[in-house]
């Protein structure tokens, strides 16, 4: 897979005349090595259903008049850069009126994308129908008449269909499609088939060619949704609704899989579909700095006018980034992440997806980030013995003789320990609702459970020292467990209950009631597995963000891992991770600094890139160093060696830099 890709959109109403008449095989080229590119993905199809080359499975846009594709595969090949082939898999508005029949139907017969045809926009298709087969051979004729270096597929996913084909084939399976279960069920059922389909046609005929069936986000916790890709594309654009968020939380969970991947974003100021709409270059040199740093490689949106000419500012802004990254590469091959900590994702324990992000699984994702803690996101499938301490975030609730339950248990007994909070390690509910654990915790973490507190806010008032904080009750406003400390535990901090909640005839003031001041049992409890803190405080930080919070989990933290990894002195904002490179017997210590502001409504924004000068940084590594240097400058950068422990001063920062410790 290569580094500096482009993934080039061209989504073109039949309205447009032109289509391509100002492509220039040269300036193509010159655009593309402007822009320091390796590899574009070029289209066959859009999602207005029409094609860019002469087709006989499909029919050629009506303002085109020669082979556009082929064109541009023939442009990049001459200079070597690869060529994936895009393809509109689950939309195709031209079919659409035709048949609307095949169309994705909601529960109440609504179409999905927009609710009907009298409003401008896309209508999604259910491959539980014939136009299954006639995306098949639009799929079978590029793969045989192009030389095309993968295939990616757009705008597809497990779907929840009431389509009457959808329906049929329930019934005749003797199930009740009434039952939104048995409807997910099949939905799964009709993609898998879908992604076989398209691997037995492209294969047959190109056995090694990559295919990527794209839906905007991979779920986390299914395994087997990723496999049925060669490779994984991780479209997280921070302004164009993903946020600077996303991508972390995504990759850490994606290399963890063993799977070669990219981080796709996008040279737009807000997403897809924006003509004139650029970011500033800092904001494009620091989201592919992140991409390397996370152990991916790098794809960047773009979208080609209808004359076909490629757009020179673009590729200047591109070409910022890129050509940092291509200097950058030799330090990011075949490398895998040195992680401390494991964060058991919530959307993976759940099983469910929930859309991009959920909010315990972000906030969770901020603090490690913003603590500097080298993590992984993982999985049930994960090898929970890779990891020092594993977090369970607000809402993993757990049964004696579950797989999940069973792993941790013999994860604890081989010394590791647990981070959990709030919900996580109460007993699931024997009936159908989860709502009420029957009586307390699965896992012995020095509590006992009384029950949900009544009280909502409340406060905790810590046993221990805060860096930045001092002595007093802080407040939580997350929901709180009740609970007694157990045999065997430590109290870590208390709880301090309000006087009252906040009701029509008791409240006090603008927001909530301060604290009585009274003690009201146990808030933080500590034994040999680890802590529990009990409120939800990760889905409190990422939508309070309270520093309290954080401050409590990573003292936590910090006590579990007493000689952790990597310490810095890079500020919150910045991003710290290690990488190992086995092969070439060294470590790559990336470190980024930029801080996104929020601009119009609510767009996170990277302008100006402020250097940071001495940041010291100390690693606890298996082997001694025997140089440790700046990459890609080759500078050399004095360390100082005591046993395990490596430390070195980076004399200056700006946007991202690489230390290599060869050992």
């Amino acid at each position: 897979m290569r580094f500096r890709q482009v993934h080039l959109d061209f989504h073109t109403s039949e309205m447009i005349p032109g289509i391509g008449k100002s492509f220039d095989k040269k300036q193509f080229q010159q655009m593309l090595q402007k822009g320091h590119v390796d590899s574009i993905t070029v289209f066959s199809k859009c999602h207005h259903g029409w094609a860019y080359h002469p087709s006989e499975a499909n029919e050629t846009h009506p303002g085109l008049s020669f082979d556009l594709l082929g064109s541009m595969i023939e442009a990049a090949h001459e200079i070597n850069v690869n060529t994936p082939v895009y393809i509109s898999a689950g939309l195709d508005e031209k079919l659409a009126r035709r048949h609307p029949e095949w169309l994705i139907r909601s529960r109440d017969d609504q179409t999905q994308w927009v609710k009907g045809f009298m409003v401008p926009g896309y209508h999604e298709f259910c491959m539980n129908t014939p136009y299954l087969d006639v995306l098949l051979k639009q799929i079978e004729e590029v793969a045989t008449r192009y030389d095309a270096d993968g295939i990616f597929l757009d705008i597809v996913g497990v779907r929840k269909c009431y389509c009457q084909a959808c329906i049929a084939g329930i019934r005749a399976q003797g199930l009740d499609p009434r039952d939104e279960n048995v409807i997910l069920a099949y939905g799964e059922t009709v993609y898998a088939h879908y992604t076989e389909s398209v691997k037995r046609v492209i294969h047959a005929i190109k056995p090694d060619m990559p295919i990527f069936h794209n839906g905007g986000h991979i779920q986390r916790g299914r395994r087997d949704l990723a496999h049925m890709n060669t490779h994984l594309e991780l479209e997280s654009l921070p302004t164009g609704g993903w946020g600077y968020d996303h991508f972390p939380l995504s990759a850490r969970y994606a290399q963890t899989l063993g799977m070669p991947y990219l981080g796709m974003t996008g040279k737009f100021h807000t997403s897809w579909g924006e003509f004139g709409g650029y970011k500033h270059p800092n904001a494009l040199r620091y989201e592919v700095a992140l991409n390397l740093a996370n152990g991916a490689r790098c794809s960047i949106g773009d979208q080609l006018h209808p004359e076909g000419l490629m757009d020179e500012a673009t590729y200047s802004l591109i070409g910022a980034a890129y050509s940092e990254a291509e200097a950058k590469e030799a330090w990011c091959v075949d490398a895998t992440a040195v992680a401390d900590v494991a964060l058991l994702s919530e959307e993976a324990a759940a099983n469910e997806h929930t859309g991009r992000n959920k909010s315990s699984d972000v906030g969770a994702v901020r603090m490690l980030l913003e603590g500097k803690l080298l993590f992984d996101v993982i999985d049930q499938e994960a090898d929970f013995g890779a990891y020092r301490v594993i977090i369970l975030p607000d809402h993993i609730r757990l049964a004696e003789g579950e797989a999940l339950t069973s792993q941790l248990e013999a994860y604890l007994a081989q010394g590791g320990k647990l981070l959990a909070t709030g919900e996580s390690g109460l007993r699931k509910a024997s009936g159908a609702s989860l709502t009420e654990p029957d009586d307390g915790f699965v896992l012995d973490l020095g509590a006992s459970w009384l029950g949900e507190n009544p009280y909502k806010p409340d406060y905790f008032r810590p046993h221990f020292e805060l860096p930045a904080l001092g002595s007093a009750a802080y407040i939580f406003y997350s929901q709180g467990q009740r609970i007694a400390l157990g045999s065997g535990g430590t109290e870590l901090g208390h709880r301090e209950d309000p006087y009252f909640n906040r009701d029509i005839f008791t409240f006090c003031s603008h927001q909530h009631t301060p604290t009585s001041g009274s003690i009201a049992g146990p808030g933080m409890t500590e034994n040999k597995n680890g802590i529990y803190l009990a409120w939800n405080v990760f889905e409190d930080y990422a939508t309070k963000g309270s520093l309290i919070l954080k401050e409590t989990v990573l003292w936590a933290l910090r006590r579990l891992l007493p000689d952790i990894t990597l310490r810095t002195s890079l500020p919150a904002q910045g991003v710290v991770t290690l990488q190992h490179q086995p092969a070439q017997a060294r470590y790559v210590n990336h470190l980024l600094y930029a801080s996104p502001v929020k601009r119009g409504d609510g767009v996170e924004v990277i302008e100006d890139i402020i250097p940071l000068h001495d940041v010291e940084v100390a690693l606890n590594l298996p082997e001694a160093a025997k140089r440790v240097y700046l990459a890609p400058q080759g500078t050399e950068l004095p360390f100082r060696q005591n046993e395990t422990t490596i430390a070195y001063t980076v004399p200056r920062l700006e946007c991202h830099q690489m230390v290599v410790i060869e050992t």
